[in-house]
């Protein structure tokens, strides 16, 4: 929980780029470009100007979850090396105002995509930004192992959420984009952690790393690994997905379960001498992993509405 004598004493008057950073703006593009494609993947079309608003109001929903988690966190977030310089521990905002930024964007997003596109693209971002900043900030990242399991539903949302600004209604192909990001989401966090583990130890975030050891993670990433290249794979058989898609995803799996195998393997006295190499390059590539994927179910929407994509 935030505690105010984490922030830095002194004079600071905060800048336009505080503020937004505040937002997490790289966790940002990554929830609109997920949205934006869940939506123009759909079978129904979006008015441009109503498509385009709709996702203004979900990057906005998406920012107040990120200021509502450092205003909860800015206590770890001063204790661990990689968030020492967000806006809260460093002093450049006060966590009182990021609280107030968080919930005002909350209401308003969630209030305006509703007017914007319908009632159950609004309820779903609402429950999206309470699962993240509540669920997962609040109780799960403090209290369990499998934090980053549970909560990265959180960030699987998106492409749901765009699904139904199109439809109004869930599918089937809807939760496959949702599945793709959640059984992602902890490979990618848990090579993080790996060559990070020092400041989940320092901030006593229990961490998977912290609580069960690097051998254990390594399988625990192995594991997911191997239920994510079935997820993503089946997908390429499926109404979103198509020759374009399932090349893609057959090259990239076969490139990320290599470099989950390749961790597997690691060995333990070997951890500090190559600076967790393999972890670091693992984790690099499970940016791109997540990008291309959506971006080859981007390519097979848009060559179906000329009538080209897909298996048809």
């Amino acid at each position: 929980m935030t505690d105010m004598s984490t922030t830095p004493a002194g004079e600071y008057e905060a800048q336009l780029g505080d503020y937004f950073a505040l937002l997490k703006p790289r966790v940002m593009q990554l929830v609109v470009f997920t949205a934006v494609v869940g939506m123009l993947a759909a079978p129904v079309s979006v008015h441009p100007i109503v498509g385009f608003a709709s996702i203004l109001f979900v990057a906005i929903g998406a920012g107040a979850s990120g200021a509502l988690n450092m205003w909860w966190d800015a206590d770890i977030d001063a204790i661990m090396r990689r968030t020492q310089n967000r806006p809260i521990p460093s002093g450049r905002v006060q966590p009182k105002e990021a609280l107030a930024i968080g919930v005002a964007l909350s209401g308003l997003s969630v209030m305006m995509l509703g007017l914007a596109a319908n009632l159950l693209a609004a309820g779903m971002l609402l429950f999206t930004i309470l699962f993240y900043a509540v669920f997962y900030s609040m109780w799960l990242k403090r209290a369990t192992p499998q934090n980053i399991v549970i909560g990265g539903a959180a960030g699987a949302f998106p492409p749901v959420i765009g699904w139904i600004i199109a439809t109004g209604s869930f599918s089937i192909e809807a939760w496959l984009m949702f599945a793709l990001i959640f059984m992602w989401t902890p490979p990618h966090f848990w090579a993080l952690a790996l060559f990070m583990r020092n400041d989940y130890d320092d901030a006593k975030v229990p961490m998977l790393t912290v609580t069960h050891g690097r051998r254990a993670t390594r399988r625990h990433i192995l594991g997911y690994t191997v239920l994510l290249v079935i997820v993503a794979v089946g997908t390429g058989f499926t109404a979103i997905g198509g020759p374009i898609y399932l090349v893609t995803s057959a090259i990239l799996n076969g490139m990320f379960l290599l470099g989950a195998i390749r961790i597997w393997q690691r060995d333990e006295d070997d951890s500090e001498a190559d600076n967790f190499q393999v972890e670091r390059k693992f984790f690099r590539l499970s940016l791109w992993y997540l990008f291309l994927h959506f971006g080859a179910i981007l390519v097979e929407a848009t060559l179906r509405s000329y009538g080209l994509g897909g298996w048809a």
